[in-house]
C-alpha cells in the first residue's frame, strides 16, 4: 500500500476524534472508515467496488434510521456517507440526517453536518430551506466557531430567495472584532452580489470600509467584490485608483506579514488581483494611468525570482501595461519580458509568452516581427498546446495578404487534431477568415468545403447557416453572385459524383440546399442528373433522417417535367410509410408539388429576393380571442417561469416580496404577482406584452457580440527601422517597401548562403508576417487594412430597415454568428443599410494617428478607402463653421467650443464638452444636448494645423444605441484652424446602465497619406429618460400589459414631514420622472426611454424604506432604472 494511504489512515483518527479532551477514546468508526478505504484499495474490478459500496450504503442507511443512533455515531456515519458520495455513489437518504446533525449536534458534530450539507446539496435543492433557521440561529450565536461555520455555508451555497432573511445579520458581522468573522462576512456578501447584485447595492460604502480594513485578509477578500464591480462599471470607481496603487506598493514592498508570502514572493495572488483591477481602471484613461506607472515599474523590477508564481505576476503586468495609456519605458520593459518568455526553452514559459504576445499584438503588431522565426518554429512544436496558441496568434495578425498561408496552416493542424474543442474553435476561425479575406471565389468555396469536411458534425451549426446565408443574400455585384453560386454548384456536383458516403452530414445538408437552389444556373447540367445524385444520398445507410429531410426538400424544388414526376413517385412510395413523421411529410410535399407546377411555382418561387418578413412577436392578432375568453371567465395566461416561481414561493418562507430583486444582467422577468399594485379599481389583467412597444419595426439583432474591440492603446512608434530587415518577397512588396529593402541591401555586406531549411522558414515568415511592417496597415481584430473585405452583404432597401440610422458593425469584422436556422439568418439582416458611395483613395500606407482621449480611445490604422459603416457622416463645406485664424495652434477651450453649437441647440442644456481624441492636426470633442423628445450628440472637429484638410469621414456605431446622422453634407474639406460641427440623433436599442459609442475618424491632406483613428464616448442611460404623462386609468391599463419587472427597497428621505412626496420629488427632479398620483402611503410614477419605451413605477412606504416596483415591456429597463433611482436617493 502506498505511503499516502498509510499516512491518511494514520491521521484520520486524530482528525475525526469525537472528544477534544486528551486521553479520550479515539473514534471507533475510524477503523470502520479505515477498513472501508483499505477494502476499496484492495479490490481489482469496478464491479467488486460497486458491491462493496452498496453493502456499505445499506449498512449506513439502517443505522441512520435507527432511533438509538447517537449524535456521535451519526457524525461517523456522515463521514462514511461523504466518502461514498465522493466516489460517485448516491447517498440521498443521508441528506436529511446531515441537516439534522448541523442543527442539533455539538460544535464538532455541527462542523461535520455543515460539511456534509455543503457537499451533498446544491443551491436549488429543496432541502436547503430546512437549513435557513439553523443558519440564522448560528449567526446570532456568541460562539465564534458556530458563526464561522454559518458564514462558510452562506458563502458557498444559499437560496437566492432567502438572502433578505439573513442579509442584516451578515452586514453586522462586517463590524465584528474578530478578523476571521469580518473576512467570511465579506466573502458571503461577494456570493450575494454574484447571484443577486441588487440585494447588496445599498451597502457599497461598507465594501469601501472593508477595503481599508487593518487586517490584510479582510482587505484581500474585498478585492473580489471590487474586481466584479469595476468590470461592470469602471467609471464609478476611478476615485479608488490611488487606494489600489497604495495597497499594491505596500504588497510589493513586503509590508504584509510573512504568512502571506509564497516562495518568498509577497502575496502573489493579491498582486495579480490588484493588477487586474488597475488594468480595468487605467484603460483609455491617461490621468488614471499616470498614477500606476511607478508601481507597475516596481512590480516588473521585483518579480525576478525564477518561479511559476512570479511568471504569473509578470504576465499580468504585461497585460496591464499594454492596456492602459502607454508609457514608452514600460512598453520596452514589457516587450523584453515577452521576449524572454517566447525564447525560453521551457514549454510553460513559451506558452505564456505566446499568450502574452497574442494579447499585445493587437496594440503593437511590430512586436510579432521581432519573434517571427520563433513563431515559425512553434508551428512545428511537438506540443499541441504550443501549436494551438501559435495559430491563435496568427489568427490575430491575419490580413488579406497572408490569409491563404495562415488558413493552410490552420487546416493542416485540423487534419491531425483529435480534440473536439480545438476543432470547433479552429473551424470557426477559419470560416471567419475565409469570409473576410477570401482572394477569389474558388479559394473561398474550396476552403469552406474543407472546413465542412474536417469540422464534421462537431462544428457549430452557425457556420453552415452563415455560409448559406451569404450565398442566398448575395453581394453588391450580381455577376459576383452568379460566379460564386455557379462555382459552388460545380464543386458539389463533383463531390457527389465521387464518394459522398465519406462526407459529414452537415456538409451533405449544405450540398443539398445549394443544388436545390442554384443547380439551374448551370445550363449544361440536366435536372435528371442532379435528382439521381440526390436520390443516391437517400439510399445510403449512413444518411441521417435530418439530412434526408434536406435532400427531399431539394428534390421538391427541382422536380418538374416527366422525369421529376417519376422520381417523385418512387420517393413517395418509399417514404410515405416511414416511421419518421418529418420524412413522411416531406414525401407528401414532394408528391403533390411535383404534380402541380402552378402550386409549386407559388410555394417555391425561383430567382426572387429574400424579402424581410414582418414578425408580430407579441401575437397581437390573438387579442380579440383572449379578450372573449377572459370575459367568459377564463383564467389569465401565466408564463412558465411565473408558474414555477409562484410554486416555489408557495414552498418558501414567507418574506416581504419587495425584498426580492433580480441581477441587472438578467433580461428575463421574475414576477411573483400579476395584480395591479395600485389601490385603484383595476381588474386582474392579462399577463403578456401584446402591446410591447419594444418590438416596433421588426426583428433586431440584439445581444450579438462583435469579436473586435478597442483593447488598450497603440502607441505611435518610431520610424520603421526594425521592419526594414524583414525579408519580403519582391512580388508582395509595395514600392515604398521595395525602396527600403534596396537601400538596406546596398549597405549590407554579402552573406554566406543560407541552409535550405532555414531558407524555407524565412520564406514562410515572409508570407505569414507580410503586412505587419510600419509601411503597411493590418487588420487586428477590428482594425482595417488596405484590401477591403471581399464578401460584403448586399445593401438593403430603406423599406426593409427600421431606420437609416440602424448600425450593424460588419464592415471591419464579421460578427459571431448566433442563428440556428437559415430562415432566421435571412431575417436578421433587415436593418443593414447601404454603404456610402465614396470613391476610394489610392492605396497608400496610412500614418499612425496618436489619439490621447480622456474619454477613451485607441490608435487605429484605418485608410479612408476602407472605412465603412451604417451611418457615416461626411463633413462638407456646408457643415463647416468658419473660425478666424488663431495665432497659436492650441485647440479651443470648452467655452469657445460651446459657441459653435447650432442655433437650435444653443439654448438647451448640454453635458460638459469632453475631448475624444487629439493629434498634431485634428482634435475631436463632443457633448450631448438634451431635447424634449430627443438626445443629440454634437461632435466638434477642430483642424489645428495650418493646412487645409481635403477630406474628413466620421462614423459612429454602438451596440446599445441607434445612431442617426443629422448633418447631410457632401465630401469636403476643412480649412486650417476651423471647427466643423456634426450632429447625431441617439435612441436606445438595448438598455444598459452606461451606453457607449465607438467612432472612427479618417482624413487626408492634399499632400500626404490618409490618417485615421478611433475614439469612444460614454453616457449614462439616465440621459435618455423623459417624463411620460399619463392618467391614473391609463397607468392601470398599461401596468397589466407589461411583463418585465423588478422590486427593491430603496433609501427613504425620512427627514421630511412627507417622506414619500419628498422622495418622489427627488426622483422627478434628477431623473425627469412624471408623478401620476400619490394615494396615501403609495405613489405611481411613469417615464419613457427615448424613443417611446415606457416604464412604470409603483412605490409605497414600508418599514422605513421606499418599496419600489418597476415594470416595462423592455427587458433590462426596470433593473437599469432601479439603479439610477437608488443612486439619486443615496446622493440626495
Amino acid at each position: 500500500m502506498s505511503d499516502v494511504v498509510e499516512k491518511t489512515l494514520t491521521a484520520l483518527p486524530g482528525l475525526l476524534s469525537l472528544d477534544s479532551q486528551p486521553g479520550s477514546n479515539k473514534l471507533s468508526s475510524s477503523s470502520k472508515l479505515g477498513n472501508l478505504i483499505r477494502g476499496i484499495t484492495e479490490l481489482t474490478s469496478k464491479h467488486e467496488e460497486e458491491k462493496l459500496i452498496q453493502r456499505e450504503l445499506t449498512s449506513i442507511k439502517e443505522q441512520v434510521s435507527s432511533p438509538n443512533t447517537s449524535m456521535r455515531q451519526m457524525k461517523e456515519l456522515m463521514v462514511r456517507a461523504i466518502y461514498c458520495e465522493m466516489l460517485g455513489y448516491e447517498a440521498s437518504f443521508s441528506y436529511i440526517h446531515a441537516i439534522k446533525l448541523a442543527q442539533q449536534g455539538t460544535a464538532l458534530e455541527k462542523r461535520v453536518g455543515y460539511l456534509a450539507v455543503s457537499l451533498f446539496l446544491n443551491e436549488s435543492h429543496e432541502l436547503l430551506l430546512l437549513l435557513v433557521n439553523t443558519v440564522l440561529k448560528d449567526l446570532q450565536s456568541t460562539n465564534l466557531i458556530e458563526v464561522c461555520m454559518a458564514l462558510t455555508v452562506v458563502g458557498q451555497m444559499f437560496p437566492k430567495d432567502m438572502i433578505p432573511a439573513i442579509l442584516p445579520l451578515v452586514e453586522e458581522k462586517l463590524n465584528h472584532p474578530k478578523e476571521i468573522i469580518r473576512r467570511k462576512a465579506v466573502l458571503a456578501l461577494y456570493k450575494f452580489y454574484l447571484i443577486a447584485p441588487n440585494q447588496v447595492q445599498h451597502i457599497h460604502n461598507k465594501f469601501r470600509k472593508a477595503l481599508c480594513d487593518k487586517d490584510p485578509g479582510v482587505m484581500t477578500a474585498s478585492l473580489h467584490i471590487y474586481l466584479q464591480l469595476i468590470e461592470e462599471n469602471p467609471e464609478g470607481y476611478k476615485d479608488l485608483t490611488t487606494s489600489f496603487v497604495t495597497i499594491l506598493k505596500q504588497v510589493v514592498g513586503g509590508k504584509l506579514p510573512m504568512d502571506f508570502n509564497y516562495h518568498s514572493v509577497p502575496a502573489p495572488w493579491l498582486q495579480i488581483q490588484l493588477l487586474r483591477i488597475l488594468c480595468l481602471l487605467g484603460k483609455n484613461d491617461q490621468s488614471t494611468s499616470e498614477i500606476m506607472y511607478e508601481v507597475l515599474d516596481e512590480s516588473l523590477r521585483r518579480a525576478e525570482i525564477n518561479h511559476n508564481i512570479t511568471y504569473a505576476i509578470l504576465f499580468e503586468c504585461v497585460k496591464c501595461i499594454y492596456t492602459i495609456h502607454p508609457k514608452s519605458e514600460l512598453l520596452e520593459k514589457a516587450a523584453k519580458c515577452i521576449g524572454n518568455f517566447v525564447l525560453s526553452s521551457k514549454i510553460n514559459l513559451k506558452y505564456l509568452g505566446l499568450k502574452a504576445l497574442t494579447y499585445v499584438v493587437q496594440q503593437d503588431p511590430k512586436l510579432a516581427l521581432q519573434h517571427q522565426m520563433t513563431i515559425i518554429e512553434c508551428l512545428d512544436h511537438p506540443d499541441l498546446i504550443i501549436k494551438r496558441e501559435t495559430l491563435e496568434l496568427l489568427f490575430r495578425i491575419t490580413n488579406a495578404q497572408n490569409v491563404t498561408v495562415i488558413v493552410d496552416k490552420m487546416l493542416e493542424f485540423l487534419r491531425i487534431n483529435k480534440d473536439d474543442y480545438t476543432t470547433i474553435d479552429l473551424v470557426g476561425k477559419v470560416a471567419e477568415l475565409a469570409e473576410k479575406y477570401a482572394p477569389d471565389n474558388e479559394w473561398f468555396i474550396e476552403t469552406m468545403s474543407t472546413v465542412f469536411s474536417v469540422g464534421g458534425d462537431t462544428m457549430q451549426p452557425d457556420i453552415p447557416n452563415s455560409f448559406l446565408k451569404l450565398l442566398s443574400e448575395g453581394f453588391d455585384s450580381v455577376e459576383e453572385d452568379r460566379k460564386l453560386r455557379l462555382f459552388a454548384v460545380d464543386s458539389y456536383v463533383s463531390l457527389l459524383q465521387g464518394e459522398p458516403g465519406k462526407l459529414p452530414q452537415r456538409f451533405l445538408q449544405v450540398i443539398s440546399w445549394v443544388l436545390g437552389e442554384y443547380s439551374c444556373l448551370r445550363a449544361d447540367l440536366e435536372v435528371d442528373t442532379v435528382l439521381r445524385l440526390l436520390a443516391k444520398l437517400l439510399d445510403m445507410k449512413t444518411t441521417s433522417s435530418e439530412t434526408k429531410s434536406w435532400v427531399l426538400m431539394a428534390m421538391t424544388k427541382l422536380c418538374e417535367g416527366g422525369a421529376g414526376v417519376s422520381v417523385a413517385r418512387g420517393v413517395y412510395e418509399t417514404y410515405s410509410s416511414s416511421l419518421d413523421t418529418v420524412l413522411r411529410q416531406r414525401a407528401q410535399e414532394l408528391q403533390h408539388l411535383s404534380q402541380d407546377p402552378e402550386l409549386r411555382a407559388r410555394v417555391l418561387p425561383r430567382h426572387t429576393g429574400l424579402e424581410p418578413l414582418e414578425v408580430d412577436s407579441s401575437l397581437s392578432f390573438l387579442d380579440g380571442f383572449v379578450s372573449e375568453a377572459l370575459a367568459a371567465g377564463a383564467a389569465p395566461y401565466k408564463p412558465p417561469h411565473q408558474r414555477q416561481e409562484e410554486l416555489a414561493q408557495a414552498k418558501a418562507l414567507s418574506l416581504e416580496p419587495y425584498g426580492l430583486s433580480l441581477p441587472l444582467s438578467m433580461s428575463s422577468c421574475s414576477i411573483t404577482d400579476r395584480q395591479s399594485p395600485t389601490l385603484l379599481s383595476i381588474s386582474s389583467g392579462l399577463s403578456g406584452n401584446s402591446n410591447d412597444l419594444s418590438h416596433k419595426g421588426g426583428l433586431r439583432l440584439d445581444g450579438v457580440k462583435r469579436v473586435w474591440g478597442r483593447e488598450g492603446y497603440l502607441a505611435q512608434r518610431e520610424p520603421a527601422e526594425e521592419s526594414a530587415h524583414v525579408e519580403v518577397p519582391s512580388t508582395l512588396r509595395s514600392p515604398s517597401q521595395q525602396g527600403v529593402a534596396d537601400g538596406s541591401h546596398s549597405q549590407t555586406p554579402t552573406h554566406t548562403p543560407t541552409p535550405e531549411p532555414e531558407l524555407e522558414k524565412q520564406q514562410l515568415a515572409s508570407s505569414l508576417f507580410v503586412g505587419l511592417g510600419s509601411h503597411s496597415s493590418v487588420c487586428l481584430m477590428g482594425k482595417s487594412e488596405p484590401t477591403p473585405q471581399r464578401f460584403r452583404r448586399k445593401a438593403r432597401s430603406p423599406a426593409s430597415s427600421s431606420g437609416a440610422s440602424e448600425n450593424v458593425s460588419h464592415s471591419l469584422v464579421s460578427p459571431p454568428i448566433t442563428v440556428d436556422t437559415l430562415m432566421c439568418n435571412n431575417l436578421l439582416d433587415s436593418h443593414i443599410t447601404s454603404e456610402p458611395d465614396v470613391s476610394p483613395l489610392e492605396q497608400t500606407p496610412p500614418l499612425s494617428l496618436g489619439l490621447a482621449a480622456a474619454n477613451g480611445s485607441c490608435d487605429e490604422e484605418l485608410p479612408d478607402s476602407d472605412v465603412k459603416g451604417s451611418s457615416p457622416s461626411l463633413i462638407g463645406d456646408d457643415a463647416l463653421v468658419a473660425a478666424d485664424p488663431a495665432p497659436h495652434e492650441e485647440p479651443p477651450k470648452d467655452l469657445l467650443l460651446s459657441s459653435y453649437l447650432p442655433a437650435e441647440l444653443s439654448g438647451l442644456s448640454h453635458s460638459e464638452i469632453t475631448p475624444l481624441s487629439s493629434d498634431q492636426s485634428l482634435d475631436l470633442s463632443a457633448c450631448h444636448v438634451h431635447k424634449e423628445g430627443d438626445l443629440v450628440l454634437v461632435v466638434f472637429i477642430y483642424n489645428s494645423s495650418d493646412s487645409d484638410i481635403q477630406q474628413i469621414l466620421l462614423e459612429l456605431d454602438s451596440e446599445e444605441l441607434e445612431v442617426s446622422c443629422e448633418c447631410d453634407g457632401a465630401v469636403g474639406g476643412a480649412r486650417g484652424h476651423s471647427v466643423a460641427v456634426c450632429q447625431y440623433s441617439l435612441s436606445v436599442k438595448r438598455p444598459s446602465v452606461h451606453v457607449e459609442l465607438v467612432g472612427t475618424v479618417s482624413y487626408q491632406f492634399p499632400v500626404g497619406t490618409p490618417q485615421s483613428g478611433q475614439f469612444s464616448y460614454k453616457l449614462p442611460l439616465s440621459s435618455f429618460i423623459r417624463p411620460l404623462t399619463l392618467s391614473t386609468e391609463e397607468y392601470g391599463t398599461m401596468w397589466l400589459d407589461f411583463s418585465h419587472d423588478t422590486k427593491q427597497n430603496l433609501t427613504l428621505i425620512s427627514d421630511d414631514p412627507e417622506p414619500l412626496a419628498a422622495s418622489l420629488s427627488v426622483l422627478k427632479k434628477k431623473l425627469q420622472l412624471h408623478v401620476v398620483e400619490i394615494i396615501g402611503m403609495e405613489g405611481i410614477v411613469a417615464c419613457r426611454l427615448l424613443q417611446d419605451q415606457p416604464c412604470l413605477m409603483h412605490c409605497r412606504l414600508h418599514a422605513g424604506t421606499l418599496a419600489v416596483w418597476l415594470r416595462s415591456p423592455v427587458p433590462d429597463l426596470p433593473d437599469c432604472l432601479m439603479y439610477f433611482c437608488q443612486r439619486a436617493l443615496q446622493e440626495h
